[in-house]
This record gives structure tokens, sequence and C-alpha cells, in this order.
């Protein structure tokens, strides 16, 4: 069964004798490139028949228009390259010219674009109007209660009395012989517990128990100015050196369990 050319397919005219001679060897010289002559009428979309393509091509070789080449069995032709036109050497630099201009609006636009970018970038790392709000809020609320807190430093009202500095220590004293005594004991249990165990296995056993050791915060409490030792009636004591810097921290601390690794 034949089939039916599409309509939105325009026929092509066929070319003869000249025109069909012109028509191969502008598409040949425009293409500078080896071609066979049912290549060349492919291309024309059957402009001009394979026989006739094959025919002018032939003698167009002879005018010294093509260069004929043949492999085998198979002929080839292109465009005789000593009949092309020689580029002017005004022309040569006025294309290298362009070309440089072209070059440096390049590296300029290039350099746009990475400014632009970083912009891009610094911009979607930035805080929205929302969320400026918010921070701005947020500093805001926190200056005001910072600046209540120094109302009474500011009025010279005394913060706190000689007495209560003097009650405090003892409350100190007291509670941190009593951690220090319960520690003591849990240490030389806990000793004689894991004695026979592995660093490892020790470290398992106070986890399945629970048992919970001072922390980083106790560490640096211990070696800070608040737990230092001094010698008082040449009787070598434990003394702890409290001031009004620490109120808070022994406020804190007097309100906590003093137990932390034993029931």
């Amino acid at each position: 069964m034949s089939v039916k050319p599409k309509a939105s397919e325009a026929k092509v005219p066929v070319l003869k004798g000249q025109d069909a001679e012109n028509k191969v060897l502008e598409y040949v010289k425009r293409m500078n490139r080896p071609f066979g002559a049912v290549d060349v009428s492919a291309n024309l979309k059957g402009a001009v028949p394979k026989t006739a393509t094959q025919k002018i091509m032939v003698a167009l070789a002879e005018k010294g228009e093509l260069v004929q080449k043949t492999y085998g069995k198979t002929t080839f032709f292109v465009a005789n390259q000593a009949n092309l036109e020689d580029m002017p050497v005004e022309k040569l630099a006025a294309l290298d010219s362009e070309y440089k201009s072209i070059e440096e609006e390049n590296k300029t636009l290039l350099v746009e674009v990475r400014t632009a970018s970083a912009e891009l970038a610094r911009l979607k790392n930035a805080p929205t109007d929302v969320e400026l709000a918010v921070e701005l809020n947020d500093a805001s609320n926190a200056t005001a209660k910072a600046r209540t807190r120094l109302e009474p430093l500011r009025s010279g009202a005394p913060l706190i009395s000689a007495e209560d500095v003097a009650r405090l220590d003892a409350e100190w004293n007291k509670w941190r012989n009593e951690w220090v005594r319960r520690k003591k004991i849990f240490t030389t249990f806990w000793q004689l517990a894991t004695d026979a165990l592995t660093p490892r296995d020790a470290i398992e056993l106070g986890e399945d128990l629970g048992i919970e050791l001072d922390t980083s915060e106790h560490a640096t409490i211990e070696r800070g100015p608040l737990c230092t030792f001094a010698s008082t009636l040449g009787k070598r004591r434990r003394v702890t050196i409290c001031s009004l810097h620490f109120v808070q921290i022994i406020l804190a601390i007097s309100h906590t369990p003093v137990v932390n690794s034993i029931g």
C-alpha cells in the first residue's frame, strides 16, 4: 500500500540546467566538506535528482570548481580550496579586535555575576523583616530586664548584710563538709565493690545502678576560689572563702540535695 505524502510537506521544485548546477555548487562550497552525489541530492531535498547531481558534480570537477576523489567504488567531491575567497588582512584584524572586545566584556560580566551571586547569598542568609522585628523585640526585653537588675546597684542600696554573709558562709561550710564526707564514704565502698572489675565493667555497673558522679561544673567550683584551703590557729583545716560574687551560687547549692553519688 502506497504512503500518501503529508500535506504539511511542501513540494520542492525540481531544478534543471544552470539553476541545478548553481544550486549544487553553492551547497558544496557553503558546506566545504566532501560529499557524494547521493548525499548532495538528498540534502537538497530532491531539488536536483541523483543522476543529474552526479553528472553536474563531474562536470564541475572538470571545470576546476570541485575536486574529485575516488575511494574504492565511491566517488567524493569537495570544493576546490584554491577557488575559495581568501580572508583579507584587514578583515582578520577586525575579527581579532572584535574577539578581544567580546572577551573583555565577558570578563566584566563574569565579575558582575560573581558579585551578584555573593550579594544574593548574603541576602539569603540575612534575617527577614519579620525575623528582624522578633530579634529586636527580644533584645529590647533583655535590655529592660538587665536595667531592672541594675537599678539597686545604681541606687547604692546594700545588696546583702554582713550577718547574711556570715550565715551563708556557715551554711556553705556545713553542707560542703557533708558532701565531702559522703563522697569519701561512697568512694571507699565503690573501690571495694569494683576492685575486681575492669574499668569498663566498673563504668557499666555504675550506669546500671544509676550512679551520677560529679559534673564538670562541680569540678570547676572545687578548683575555684570558692573552695580554697587555708590554715587557721596552727591546725590545718578546710576553710571555704566565700565572697559576694558567689552569693547566688551558695543559695542555689544550699537548696539542692547534698547526695550526689549515694542515697
